[in-house]
């Protein structure tokens, strides 16, 4: 396992990470995810990463039950605040609603700090610098010890970096943007002109698209996968062309290479996000055990993408 900085800043995680949207608390019960989390960890992974919104706080209380097996120092845990619930200052990055979820996501997690905390999407109601000011604050109380974005525009990241310089604030140290073969403008184009100027990092989630790059739709929609138990995520899919033939005769052509390498198709997706040096940590979303010991395996196959492969892969979409 390699440990990554996250951009420039003294923050080491795993190259791989373990998710727990749509797992912890939905696939996943407590003695499962003790099952996980115990395997990745004696693995070689030390960042885990929820959302105060995930299974509407249940996938925090129930890493928090869990955590409690291991030394806080070992590992890297954070956690994203925009969803909290449906009243008028339970939604967005106000300042009353920053610091009223995060205390409520530690009271979860049962820790007096995460290492990370996200801005879990851009809230255009409310001012940069609110943001800014109640994000350093947080830090500066021993409540989180950086923070960060998810799915925020570069231009989003560059004023709150900029408010930050002004105010003489800690600013964001990491994005956390969607990232995968099919899925790649952004962290590739948008955010380019960002990550040397302003050193920041990514913690990259779905770099599977939802099991697409898995395999597991090239013959239909398996009964009790994703985009069959969430049908909005399935029309999400649908909507961008994924189950059309030219794209399932590419899945095919990775499935292909996949097989010429003697690994899968998930591990080889996982592994060429891997080979860019922009993503910190690659986020793992597993239903099952078997599927965490199956994909951590990619951090081996990174080093079987000879630059013809990995120029081919970039070709496809």
């Amino acid at each position: 396992m390699e440990y990554r900085k996250v951009g420039k800043w003294g923050l080491k995680i795993s190259e791989v990470s373990l998710g727990s949207w749509l797992t912890f608390g939905n696939q996943l019960d407590l003695n499962s995810t003790k099952q996980v989390v115990r395997y990745a960890v004696e693995n070689g992974i030390n960042f885990i990463d929820t959302a105060e919104a995930y299974a509407n706080g249940i996938a925090e209380a129930m890493l928090g039950m869990v955590l409690k097996e291991y030394r806080r120092e070992d590992l890297v845990i954070s956690t994203k605040i925009f969803w909290g619930g449906d009243g008028p200052n339970q939604k967005g990055l106000s300042r009353k609603h920053l610091l009223e979820g995060t205390w409520n996501s530690l009271k979860r997690l049962q820790l007096d700090y995460v290492d990370i905390l996200y801005c879990h999407r851009p809230d255009p109601e409310v001012p940069m610098e609110e943001v800014v000011y109640t994000m350093d604050q947080i830090l500066k109380s021993g409540l989180a010890f950086y923070w960060g974005t998810s799915e925020w525009s570069a231009e989003e990241i560059e004023q709150a970096c900029k408010v930050a310089e002004k105010m003489n604030a800690m600013p964001p140290v990491v994005e956390q943007p969607q990232y995968n073969l099919i899925f790649k403008k952004r962290v590739e184009e948008e955010y380019a002109p960002i990550y040397e100027k302003y050193g920041i990092g990514t913690t990259i989630w779905s770099p599977l698209a939802s099991g697409v790059l898995s395999g597991k739709y090239l013959e239909g929609i398996p009964e009790g996968s994703r985009l069959d138990r969430w049908p909005w995520l399935r029309k999400t899919m649908e909507e961008r062309g994924i189950f059309q033939e030219e794209t399932l005769q590419k899945l095919k052509r990775i499935k292909e290479i996949a097989e010429g390498l003697g690994v899968t198709m998930a591990q080889l997706s996982i592994a060429w996000c891997l080979r860019n040096p922009h993503v910190s940590s690659v986020i793992l979303g597993v239903s099952s055990l078997d599927q965490l010991k199956e994909n951590i395996k990619a951090v081996e196959v990174k080093n079987l993408i000879t630059d013809e492969i990995y120029s081919e892969l970039n070709s496809l979409f």
